[in-house]
């Protein structure tokens, strides 16, 4: 059964993260051609640091809960691990990495450019069930651009206003979404992508030293706030989680929204906690939890 956390009092003191800069988000790539609230743009610094701080690079990184796959992406691109699987359980999503790394990456960009966008369209198309993997990776593209929040889960209402009066297409680039495109397949020979259960797809590698894992899963644990109304998918037993990661022989890197009941159930299985300063997208100042088993790199 899922272990659900929630919001708890305790005398646990959750460890500050030492005075350091927020990050500029528009200072990092944008790789990734889904758009997430919840997205980890804001974590590339951090990936960077705790990658390079290796005598060696990972011989793979493992993203078991993908999503919009920017740290993955990122590893691939800038070479932090010599290879990179993403992992991701939601179809609608998977069918989007299908394409990009085993698919017609290039067929999807021609029709993203091709695509006459208007609050008609989407909604005609979006109605429409799609009759094959490339129809299916088109329509999540074109629903997580023009929904509210790019929220992807059933129910996501269309945006009708969007930024300064440009209503739907406040979200569709598709100049900037074919060259991301173009850009991921130009180097996928890196990256490897199954569409699974994270925890049943991640047992195979918790015995080799060379795998690194990054993992920021995005389910409802300790109010991970983005979960319910974002994913179709946001069930997870953490404990089960831990416990894998914990006896894993490569390094583990998770981020979980700042909350004391997971500092409580990360210290339950030996892991360090620390705090690192954000923005969410409303640029607001907030904190995320980093966990790991040794972070004297981010110190």
């Amino acid at each position: 059964m899922s272990m659900q956390l929630k919001l708890i009092d305790t005398d646990k003191k959750i460890v500050k993260s030492k005075k350091s800069g927020i990050v500029n988000i528009a200072s990092v790539p944008q790789r990734s051609p889904f758009r997430y609230p919840g997205g980890k743009t804001w974590f590339v610094p951090t990936l960077r640091k705790w990658l390079s701080s290796k005598s060696k690079r990972p011989e793979l990184l493992i993203e078991p809960f993908a999503g919009g796959g920017i740290v993955g992406l990122t590893a691939a691109f800038e070479n932090l691990a010599e290879r990179v699987l993403l992992i991701e359980l939601d179809p609608n999503v998977a069918a989007v990495w299908e394409v990009l790394i085993d698919g017609d990456y290039e067929g999807l960009a021609k029709k993203i450019l091709n695509f006459n966008l208007s609050y008609e369209s989407a909604k005609s198309t979006l109605e429409r069930a799609p009759k094959s993997t490339d129809d299916k990776a088109f329509h999540t593209i074109l629903r997580n651009r023009v929904s509210h929040g790019g929220i992807m889960a059933p129910g996501a209402g269309l945006i009708k206003n969007g930024e300064n009066g440009k209503g739907i297409s406040s979200r569709w680039y598709p100049q900037t979404l074919a060259r991301r495109i173009r850009d991921i397949g130009s180097i996928r020979s890196k990256i490897s992508f199954v569409q699974g259960d994270a925890l049943k797809e991640i047992e195979d590698f918790c015995d080799d030293k060379n795998t690194a894992f990054f993992i920021d899963p995005p389910y409802t644990a300790a109010g991970k706030k983005a979960g319910r109304r974002l994913y179709s998918h946001h069930s997870l037993d953490h404990d089960l989680l831990f416990k894998m990661m914990k006896y894993s022989k490569g390094d583990v890197l998770f981020t979980y929204d700042n909350s004391e009941d997971l500092v409580e159930l990360a210290s339950s299985h030996n892991f360090e906690t620390q705090l690192i300063p954000m923005k969410n997208t409303h640029h607001a100042e907030m904190t995320e939890l980093i966990v790991g088993k040794d972070l004297k790199w981010l110190k």
